[in-house]
């Protein structure tokens, strides 16, 4: 569907053609005319679909449909909450662009960067804010703005807000925005939280579920190499260099794993930079521009960067371990195979990470392809194959075979000798019987 049909304005649809955006997703398509109509929203869909098109581009047509009165300072009309600094820097990214042709002001404020700098465009005035809880809350304290003529507020990436224990932040934010607004709550899943958290401030809602497993499986190439965990830099590394990557992005499970991984590959002559939560803002933000710009070939991150992390043509994701959370699995592939293009998401798993990837299966609801990549099998499966070429494993085989049927064949034996002594019992006590 095109964008002309979901009734957005002339200014937006320039905008989108100019960025490339030819058709609606499935998100975009229920969503768009709903927040037009002013409805609140409750939508459920997975990373990588078109969300944040979905609510700003209506958003921006409905503040610029409204005449606001001339005044020395513009009060925040639009209040976006996201539960990352990345994501914030998304979004506000986001804004800027759909919203070109409109005189409209946005900010986006987060946490690990100066305070002074964002009061300073707050008191400017804007009709836009993105922000995380945790700063909002400060900026709040210091009357640097208030939230009594919000008009929309956005509730992107629920769940995992609430996940990160801003249960309480969110509640007393919601307390102090007008109750005669529009609400918009987005999430990856509807977990108990945030259906708690949507009957307090949701009325009336429209639900929406997007699910794109199956758009995903079709678009992401997911591979599986079964290995020794004590093998898995080598093989990381190697598999980056042979076939010649540029652009990979590489998931660790914890943040000393991805400093270690980022030496390891910086050492083996690959440009790689790290991502994680014990890092500054701006080398976070440093290591995301380096990368998407390609002046690096690897980023190495933990799952801060499976979500507000968008790279249009991203075509490699390596798990170099994988998650605690199945859920994350989904996450973290979603970030290739965005924008209808092709992706490959390849996980490196020893047989510690079994079970977790029978929980990523269930959840996906299909097997995922394993392979062995030659030099680098897991020893039990190098030996196990290695005996199938052997003389001597032959003979081994042989004797397993010939021990096997021998064992079949004593049982068979036994269990005649046990069903002759059964019978003869029988008769006997049958003879017994009758003779009395």
């Amino acid at each position: 569907m095109s964008f002309e049909k979901l009734g957005l304005v002339s200014e937006l649809i320039t905008t989108v053609d100019k960025l490339g955006y030819t058709k609606a997703t499935p998100v975009q398509k229920q969503v768009i005319p709903l927040v037009l109509e002013g409805k609140d929203v409750m939508a459920t869909a997975q990373t990588g679909t078109g969300k944040t098109a979905a609510y700003v581009l209506p958003i921006l047509q409905l503040l610029a449909k409204k005449e606001i009165k001339e005044k020395t300072k513009i009060e925040v009309r639009v209040l976006i909450l996201v539960p990352t600094r990345e994501l914030s820097a998304q979004v506000g990214k986001s804004i800027e662009a759909y919203g070109k042709n409109f005189a409209l002001k946005s900010c986006a404020i987060h946490g690990g960067v100066k305070f002074t700098p964002q009061t300073r465009k707050l008191e400017r005035g804007i009709d836009i804010l993105v922000a995380t809880p945790g700063r909002l809350l400060e900026h709040i304290k210091e009357d640097n703005l208030n939230l009594s003529k919000i008009e929309i507020v956005v509730f992107d990436e629920s769940d995992r807000i609430l996940d990160m224990g801003f249960w309480e932040e969110i509640v007393t934010i919601s307390s102090m925005i007008p109750k005669k607004r529009q609400t918009l709550l987005f999430s990856v899943e509807q977990s108990k939280s945030v259906k708690r958290f949507s009957e307090l401030t949701l009325i009336k809602p429209v639900k929406i579920t997007i699910n794109n497993q199956g758009d995903l499986a079709k678009k992401v190439r997911q591979t599986i190499y079964v290995c020794d965990q004590n093998k898995k830099t080598a093989l990381l590394s190697f598999m980056i260099g042979s076939r010649n990557w540029h652009q990979v992005l590489v998931f660790t499970k914890t943040k000393q794993s991805a400093d270690e991984v980022g030496a390891y590959l910086e050492e083996s002559g690959l440009k790689t930079l790290v991502l994680h939560g014990d890092k500054t803002h701006s080398k976070r933000t440093k290591a995301l521009r380096d990368f998407k710009a390609g002046t690096i070939r690897v980023l190495v991150a933990t799952d801060i960067a499976s979500r507000g992390l968008d790279i249009e043509e991203l075509p490699h994701v390596i798990n170099y371990e994988l998650p605690g959370d199945a859920e994350d699995y989904i996450h973290r592939i979603g970030r290739t195979g965005r924008a209808g293009n092709e992706g490959e998401a390849i996980s490196l798993v020893c047989k510690e990470e079994k079970s977790v990837l029978k929980d990523i299966e269930r959840l996906l609801k299909y097997a995922l392809q394993v392979e062995f990549f030659e030099g680098y099998e897991p020893k039990e499966w190098v030996e196990k194959e290695a005996r199938k070429h052997t003389i001597k494993g032959k003979i081994e085989r042989s004797q397993e075979r010939r021990s096997k049927t021998a064992n079949n064949v004593i049982g068979m034996r036994k269990k005649k000798v046990t069903d002759r002594n059964a019978m003869k019992k029988a008769t006997i006590k049958k003879r017994k019987t009758s003779k009395r």
